[in-house]
């Protein structure tokens, strides 16, 4: 046998044997709401080819491919065990069994791993809970993608109907083909039929009542047989208190606003201030996708650095309420076509989105208190995604820091991590002079990830370590505040050559 049959046949078999871990994986989500994972990554309703590339996948986190063959066992000990609903990492678990050296079996060390979910440790399943979408526009029809998806078994958030204002013939066959096929996300994942007769989309064995209506006061929800539902508003039409409570109509019980809200309405994000929602809170905002995305990383370093102050920069993409081509708007910049022209919409002394965005992450994190024209939202030529970033502000870092940064480097660090800490805290007077100087002249250019810069400051041996402090770039964290820009080259050394270009 050559070695190619011997590499095809070893494929083959690592197929036979994700062909097997499909029903197991999909009879757990569908009957145990357990969503069995690898390395943070879903394998519900996932192809044998898609198994095979997950499992390749774990060679960035782990160094080496993780075959099926490894976790198999894994996924055969869940079988054996009275889980309740909840998320298991096959490959952690894989992982950690590799370094275990008490010499259990995968059966004993899968139970004890996942005992807290297990037996009288579990969570009970409970009602599912209604779920109606105000707007079905293409934030609406993505929540719509990921509540059908992740339904499992019904006992979770269940899509029960969507409101839009009526539209031309055939209106409620155009919606579904746009759930159905979207430009940039693709194919829905499973299957879409439509009632034109009682006004549903039935995605997946979901029936979705298609509601007509202009005013969300003279809808009754409990005539199709929805009660105490989460009615999420997608529109943005209404942001505070007073509009948003026009929902709260019979048969729901909570209003949420894919937007930042404005007055008292609460904006949360999962995992920064969750935990301050009050039980009979009925309205509230769980912002937008921009304070979603740069909230997080900001707690994390107010919470182990601090913040002073800063000023928030959004790159985002361009959406439908821009013009196609140039044209007259009342906004100084939106008259410019949206696919061929980086529009800013909101900037310093300028009211805009990108300072409403800013305030918004001063309220989802009480630490941090953006000032006004803190902010600012550049719209640029593409059709999705958007990047943030958190570059300026604070004072330059202070003795005590630097000491209490080098002290924290670990011992495998080479000592050019820890000089270097201290070179940034010798040449930081003299880059805030330069600081100074070009305030106001000119704008940063081309900022880097400050994760990215600390990381390769403190990396022993790394080409890229900075040889020199350059302006105009962004602050390198420490305890007590934003501190010393800095800003290691982006080209590989030349022998007998600075790796660093003069200051522009």
């Amino acid at each position: 046998m050559t070695v190619n049959d011997d590499s095809f046949t070893n494929w083959m078999h690592r197929e036979e044997i994700a062909e097997s871990m499909i029903p197991i994986i999909g009879k757990l989500h569908r009957e145990q709401d357990v969503n069995v994972l690898l390395h943070s990554r879903s394998l519900v309703n996932k192809s044998v080819v898609s198994i095979l590339k997950t499992h390749r996948f774990a060679r960035q986190i782990a160094g080496e491919e993780l075959s099926v063959t490894e976790t198999m066992p894994f996924l055969k000990a869940l079988t054996t065990l009275d889980l309740g609903p909840s998320q298991i990492d096959i490959g952690m678990l894989a992982a950690t069994y590799r370094s275990d050296g008490r010499g259990l079996s995968v059966e004993e060390f899968t139970a004890e791993a996942v005992a807290g979910a297990t037996g009288d440790n579990k969570i009970e399943r409970r009602a599912s809970r209604d779920v109606v979408l105000y707007g079905f526009g293409r934030i609406g029809r993505l929540i719509a993608r990921l509540l059908i998806e992740k339904a499992g078994s019904g006992n979770g958030l269940r899509l029960r109907a969507i409101v839009v204002r009526k539209g031309s013939g055939q209106d409620i066959v155009k919606r579904a083909s746009l759930l159905r096929r979207d430009s940039i996300h693709g194919q829905f994942q499973g299957t879409i039929t439509v009632d034109e007769a009682n006004n549903k989309i039935i995605a997946n064995g979901n029936e979705i009542q298609v509601i007509y209506s202009d005013d969300p006061t003279t809808v009754d929800y409990t005539a199709y047989g929805i009660k105490d539902a989460i009615l999420i508003d997608n529109t943005g039409r209404w942001r505070d208190r007073e509009g948003l409570s026009k929902h709260l109509q019979p048969g729901i019980g909570k209003v949420v606003l894919t937007a930042p809200g404005k007055g008292d309405v609460p904006n949360i994000v999962h995992g920064v201030n969750h935990d301050t929602v009050k039980p009979d809170e009925r309205i509230l905002s769980c912002a937008s996708c921009t304070t979603n995305a740069i909230v997080p990383p900001l707690k994390a370093m107010a919470d182990e650095y601090g913040v002073l102050r800063g000023h928030v920069e959004t790159v985002h993409s361009y959406t439908n309420d821009q013009n196609l081509l140039d044209n007259y708007h009342g906004s100084d910049r939106r008259g410019r076509s949206a696919a061929l022209n980086m529009v800013i919409t909101g900037d310093r002394g300028r009211v805009g989105r990108g300072q409403g965005a800013a305030r918004a992450e001063g309220a989802d994190h009480r630490q941090l208190d953006p000032r006004p024209g803190a902010g600012r939202l550049d719209r640029h030529p593409q059709p999705a995604a958007g990047a943030r970033d958190h570059p300026r502000g604070g004072p330059r870092l202070p003795p005590q820091c630097v000491a209490g940064l080098a002290a924290q480097a670990p011992d495998r660090l080479h000592q050019r991590a820890r000089r270097g800490l201290q070179r940034l805290h010798r040449l930081a007077p003299r880059l805030d002079r330069r600081r100074g100087r070009d305030q106001g002249r000119r704008r940063q250019r081309d900022p880097l990830p400050l994760v990215r810069q600390r990381v390769r400051l403190l990396v022993p041996g790394h080409p890229g370590r900075p040889a020199r402090l350059r302006r105009g770039v962004p602050d390198l964290p420490g305890p007590g505040g934003l501190t010393t820009p800095v800003r290691p080259s982006v080209r590989r050394p030349v022998p007998g050559r600075s790796t660093c270009r003069a200051p522009a």
